[in-house]
């Protein structure tokens, strides 16, 4: 019966044991010292602490998100290519005249050759045209000037035949005479005419063979833009901010290329809890947080679009951009609501919300132990929050989180 006994304690030691090493390893972790009285020890170097101060809290929504370009470029192909070369990557800065890509389509070449080719043609089909107008043109005026000559002769013969009619020359021979005058009168009349439906016919000639050259122009305009533009440029000053294409890539026309952004003109565009919506007006006063340096700004938009539960506003630099602000660069922003004067506040303890209560170590006056203390929180104001009941100026409180003590009300602090 002895030896059974010993057995038995055997057994239940092992479990005694591990559950102590790892109450032994969470009390490591924590800080927290658990003491045999059910008295609890904290380590100081384990605590974040705050002091209650009076004053005014300036209310604020807090929000993330990134900086963009005001002014953007969106490179697209204008034809089928095949990327040959990457000249450059995202984030690379960039002038106007900038090569990032060159792209190559053998087609588009052949086809911008035989579009030069035909008009030269065209341009000398409209040459040919010209001195082929002019040739016809001489002959018709040659013709006139003949039959004009000739009606001349004619019409001085009978201006002297006139006077001797009946006498020296016969009625018969002047009466013949003024019939030829008439006859070459209206020769030269309709050669005139002729000469002037020429000319109108060969200004409709020149008119139509312009209007195809200016189409075959046009042709061939297009297809050495989109032959030049194989060639990828920037097109303003800015910063590289999307390149989703790579080296061999084939590409559609119509294809994003890259997307090229101004590092002048830059906006913050914010995501918001759609909680916080109603607050928010444009106008009110912000701050951007670029991890280098706080900007001050101002609400310009508010969209009513809810997306993941948030809404997206927009935030305008109000006193220049940033040298540490960059296109696509993930920034917070505070905007500020409201301003209540002569308030208690505190930085926020851990896991304390707006609106609601919250029991809080309150340090005491030795500073070596601290007390549950129910606290009544009002407006947030991100890193601060309002105390409405509970405490007093210069109160000190611990903004850790004591959730794994939570059943205790009192604690010893050690250094």
């Amino acid at each position: 019966m002895d030896i059974a006994k010993a057995k038995s304690s055997s057994r239940f030691k092992r479990p005694l044991l591990i559950g102590g090493a790892m109450l032994i390893a969470l009390a490591l972790l924590t800080g927290v010292v658990v003491q045999p009285a059910g008295q609890q020890k904290v380590e100081r170097s384990k605590l974040l602490l705050g002091t209650v101060q009076r004053g005014e809290l300036q209310v604020a929504v807090d929000g993330y998100g990134v900086l963009r370009s005001d002014k953007q470029t969106l490179i697209t192909a204008l034809t089928s290519a095949t990327v040959a070369e990457v000249l450059l990557r995202s984030g690379a800065e960039v002038e106007a005249d900038s090569i990032i890509l060159k792209l190559n389509n053998p087609e588009l070449l052949q086809e911008v050759e035989a579009a030069n080719m035909a008009l030269v043609q065209e341009q000398a089909n409209l040459r040919r045209l010209k001195l082929s107008n002019q040739r016809e043109l001489l002959a018709e005026q040659s013709t006139l000037a003949e039959l004009t000559a000739t009606f001349k002769s004619v019409q001085l013969r009978c201006e002297a035949e006139r006077g001797l009619a009946g006498g020296a020359v016969s009625m018969l021979a002047y009466k013949t005479t003024l019939l030829q005058q008439e006859q070459m009168q209206e020769r030269v009349n309709l050669q005139s005419q002729r000469i002037a439906q020429l000319k109108e016919v060969m200004r409709e000639a020149l008119i139509i063979q312009q209007e195809q050259i200016n189409q075959v122009s046009a042709r061939y305009q297009n297809m050495q833009l989109r032959a030049e533009r194989l060639i990828v440029r920037a097109g303003i000053k800015g910063v590289l901010q999307r390149l989703p294409v790579e080296l061999g890539q084939s590409v559609a026309a119509g294809q994003e290329l890259a997307l090229v952004g101004s590092d002048k003109d830059l906006k913050a565009l914010i995501r918001i809890s759609q909680s916080k919506a109603e607050q928010l007006k444009v106008g009110q006063a912000a701050k951007i947080n670029t991890r280098r340096e706080q900007v001050a700004g101002v609400l310009t938009r508010i969209t009513p679009e809810v997306r993941d539960g948030t809404i997206e506003v927009e935030i305008a630099f109000t006193e220049g951009v940033p040298a540490s602000a960059r296109p696509e660069l993930n920034v917070d922003a505070q905007i500020f609501t409201a301003s209540i004067k002569d308030t208690l506040f505190i930085e926020r303890p851990m896991n304390a919300q707006s609106h609601t209560s919250s029991s809080v170590f309150r340090v005491q006056e030795n500073n070596k132990s601290a007390e549950v203390q129910e606290l009544s929180f009002g407006e947030d104001s991100g890193k601060f929050i309002q105390i409405k009941q509970g405490a007093k100026e210069k109160d000190r409180f611990i903004l850790s989180d004591m959730t794994s003590i939570q059943d205790a009300k009192t604690i010893q602090i050690v250094d």
